[in-house]
């Protein structure tokens, strides 16, 4: 599975970005699907994850009510609404495909698939 996040940007404090995760081949919909994030100085960190049926989703604390995970398995894609975004979202993303489901658990290293990140900026 090859996986290209998108959607990465500038923003104010409050605003909102909508990132997606597109990903090739035809087992998509055998994969949870996720979202880390990675600040400089600092570990990659889990922010959200969705099961394979997309039935069941899972957030990090620090972005729970804020940030909304939905996939299409139709399109081979994943998204992550962020809203009322903080300076302290300012991170590369990475969204991320595993075999087994971890829910709110997922670490890196149980990662089958990583793609490349994109850039959130949020400024004070």
């Amino acid at each position: 599975v090859q996986l290209q996040a998108s959607g990465g940007g500038l923003v104010q404090a409050g605003g909102s970005l909508r990132l997606s995760c597109a990903a090739s081949g035809r087992t998509f919909s055998s994969y949870n699907m996720g979202w880390f994030r990675q600040a400089p100085g600092k570990e990659r960190e889990f922010v959200s994850a969705i099961s394979r049926s997309g039935g069941s989703t899972y957030y990090a604390d620090s972005v729970k009510g804020r940030f909304t995970i939905s996939r299409d398995n139709a399109k081979n894609s994943v998204y992550l609404q962020m809203n009322s975004l903080k300076p302290e979202d300012t991170a590369v993303y990475y969204c991320a495909a595993s075999s087994i489901s971890y829910g709110s658990g997922w670490y890196p290293a149980g990662t089958d698939y990583w793609g490349k990140g994109t850039q959130v900026t949020v400024s004070s």
